[in-house]
């Protein structure tokens, strides 16, 4: 199987027209990436139980093959690996904080298997030193029925086993959805393209909803049109389309999704589309667990193109995201945009080449309320930056997960949370320990409903989104 040569295969440059100025905010580019150190970031960060924000390059380091870094809030940058071919490569998406506080992730290329030129991609465990452990190569199976090159991240599920896919390999060669434990044994649950008119390639992880199926986008396939698919796997692998797009003429309601889903607190999914829409430039849209759909926003350019990226629900129940392409700055960089949930559309800040340009991943926001993303280019080295935008927000605790049943295992993520004295969820008293500044550890307790999480300090009370209890 030979090796895909996909790396740039979504920086889009495209000829759009911009318009108006954005409304100003408080943007700050933090950090430039370049070469022999990091380089080209395609994901978004992530906030560590310590308060450091983790994240990937897909190029840079020692070889060329890649880093995981860590980056204090304000700006300071180490790496804390370098990837070296065998132990992976290319790490295009986001890490996922384990409950152990080790970071979990994909390399795209990589790896010790001989299947593909360049490797065939890797599971990987990282403590936040930086000791990195490969839990598995991918291609470890006669015809890669195990899945190559998983371009998407991976999500913990409630079991305390992760859950990916691959983009390509599996039984019809159309991508793999997988579940690997902590310790590495990995199990494909669905090959893509089995059943007739079923999606193919996800280019990024699944999500597991409050209801324990889990969601994802499809590039391509799917029985009307074949330009993608939204589906639920169950977790023993039973796989449904709930959604084809291109279902409307024209592509109205979208095609092509490369990011993927994320739950809102009011329990619909929420996703974008890179083209298609009103002006074919893509846009955002909501879907029910059953399947019911509506495009709140369509791009028209000049408040951003092709968005690639997951969007991320702020601690205001707003959904924040960004655009890889267009905007009004003139450079066809892209956008960062805020939207309601009912469609009422923000465009924050038009990217400008010396900001970074081409934000292919999307934002987190930190407890401290501010929200921090990267770019695949841009900067003062043309290889990519990491930059922040505060947007008059407070800070908040975050719940990992954001669901759960009574007896539930929860970490609470936080910014000075020393000295807390009480934590609820909607209103119902839960036994907890301070871990740290950063960190509480509760449980679930009986009689919680859903609601919000809030944490009594002695700095004030801090609140987190509805918290689903099921």
């Amino acid at each position: 199987m030979k090796r895909r040569n996909s790396t740039k295969c979504f920086l889009f440059v495209l000829c759009l027209a911009t318009a108006a100025a954005t409304q100003a905010q408080i943007f700050t580019t933090l950090y430039n990436f370049s070469s022999p150190g990091p380089d080209n970031s395609q994901a978004s960060l992530v906030q560590g139980f310590n308060g450091q924000l983790y994240g990937t390059t897909v190029y840079g380091g020692r070889g060329g093959d890649g880093t995981i870094f860590a980056m204090s809030p304000s700006g300071t940058v180490r790496v804390v690996h370098n990837f070296d071919g065998a132990d992976g490569a290319s790490p295009w998406q986001s890490l996922v904080l384990g409950n152990d506080g080790n970071y979990y992730g994909t390399t795209n290329y990589g790896g010790t298997s001989t299947g593909c030129s360049g490797g065939c991609g890797t599971v990987f465990k990282v403590t936040p030193t930086g000791v990195v452990t490969t839990l598995y190569s991918f291609c470890s199976l006669a015809g890669c029925i195990d899945g190559v090159n998983p371009q998407g991240g991976m999500t913990l599920g409630n079991d305390g086993n992760f859950y990916g896919t691959t983009l390509y390999g599996g039984t019809q060669n159309s991508g793999t959805f997988f579940r690997i434990t902590p310790t590495g044994t990995l199990t494909t649950l669905y090959s893509f393209g089995t059943l007739s008119g079923d999606g193919l390639f996800p280019y990024d992880s699944p999500i597991q909803a409050s209801d324990g199926n889990f969601y994802g986008t499809l590039y391509f396939g799917g029985p009307v049109s074949g330009w993608g698919t939204i589906y639920r796997i169950t977790p023993d692998g039973t796989e449904t389309d709930i959604y084809d797009f291109c279902s409307e003429g024209g592509c109205l309601d979208g095609k092509n999704p490369v990011g993927g889903l994320i739950q809102g607190s009011d329990g619909n999914l929420y996703g974008t589309t890179v083209a298609g829409g009103a002006d074919n430039q893509g846009g955002v849209f909501q879907v029910t667990l059953s399947g019911a759909y509506t495009v709140i926003h369509n791009f028209h350019g000049g408040d951003g193109a092709a968005p690639i990226g997951r969007l991320v629900e702020g601690s205001n129940g707003q959904l924040y995201g960004t655009t890889s392409a267009a905007g009004g700055a003139g450079c066809n960089c892209g956008t960062i945009f805020g939207v309601s949930t009912t469609g009422s559309f923000k465009l924050l800040h038009s990217l400008t080449t010396s900001d970074g340009s081409t934000p292919v991943g999307g934002l987190v926001q930190d407890t401290n309320a501010t929200f921090y993303g990267t770019t695949a280019a841009g900067g003062t080295s043309g290889q990519g930056t990491i930059f922040s935008l505060a947007v008059g927000l407070k800070p908040f605790v975050a719940p990992n997960p954001m669901f759960g049943s009574v007896g539930t295992p929860v970490i609470i993520l936080g910014t000075n949370l020393t000295g807390a004295t009480n934590v609820t969820f909607n209103g119902t008293a839960a036994t907890f320990t301070v871990v740290s500044a950063t960190e509480i550890t509760t449980t679930v307790p009986t009689g919680a409903s859903t609601g919000v999480i809030q944490v009594t300090t002695p700095h004030g009370t801090l609140s987190s989104n509805a918290f689903i209890v099921n």
